[in-house]
């Protein structure tokens, strides 16, 4: 079953399928699109890419546990994306919102590491906007990430679990959608799998240097300053 939940409340378990779709082009832009100098190298460049690309993850959930990671994967031709374009595609994200906890499993720029802290805070505002989403009816709600980052979410109460894509949550019921103008980046669910999930499919994962986010912000800031605004990219996208 996929579609047309509405009139079955308080679903608490089951698989749903996240497409997240980057804009490959206005990250290039954002990357280098003040300098002159590079214009014809951009334009290049953005030739050689499609203008979007997608992804495709999973998110479990049963009761108060979720465990996102990557799902199918696209089949694609053309050139080969340069990696720095393809930033946070291989995280795994566990949460236990019973103890307040996450544990994220991120490849970050030369490094591995396994994130252990408590679940993310937003400050979310709810608004009387809707959206379906793989038919459901879902609430916008707007908030802040990292002081300045402004998100946008969708999310349903008829499942009951208040988790969502990456490390998102603590809204009254499962996200189903999120849009990030400063990343050029969205994730939207494309159908909900009714099926019973296991506690062996809700396992936290374990490889990576261990880590908290105090620890880990201001190393990736030293790291990243290098680069200037493709640094600032690759650091918001380590923090979903």
């Amino acid at each position: 079953m996929t579609s047309g939940f509405s009139q079955q409340m308080f679903i608490t378990q089951g698989k749903i399928e996240f497409e997240k779709r980057v804009n490959l082009h206005k990250i290039i832009d954002a990357a280098w699109g003040d300098d002159e100098g590079s214009r014809s190298w951009v334009d290049g460049l953005k030739k050689s890419v499609p203008d979007h690309k997608n992804f495709y993850f999973d998110l479990y959930f049963n009761g108060d546990k979720t465990l996102y990671k990557p799902g199918r994967e696209e089949v694609t031709t053309g050139a080969r994306i340069q990696d720095w374009l393809l930033i946070a595609n291989e995280n795994i994200v566990f949460s236990d919102f019973k103890k307040d906890q996450s544990v994220s499993q991120k490849s970050i720029y030369d490094g591995n590491y396994l994130i252990t802290d408590s679940l993310r805070k937003v400050n979310w505002k709810i608004t009387s906007d809707t959206r379906n989403i793989a038919g459901f009816e879902c609430r916008k709600a707007v908030g802040i990430i990292m002081d300045s980052v402004y998100v946008i979410a969708f999310y349903t109460d008829e499942i009951v679990t208040h988790g969502g894509p990456e490390s998102f949550n603590n809204l009254p019921g499962m996200v189903l959608g999120i849009a990030i103008p400063r990343i050029n980046t969205t994730w939207f669910a494309t159908k909900l799998e009714l099926v019973q999930v296991t506690p062996e499919q809700l396992v936290a994962p374990k490889k990576g240097k261990k880590v908290d986010n105090k620890f880990l912000v201001p190393l990736l800031k030293e790291r990243l300053s290098e680069f200037g605004t493709r640094g600032s990219q690759l650091l918001w996208n380590a923090f979903l």
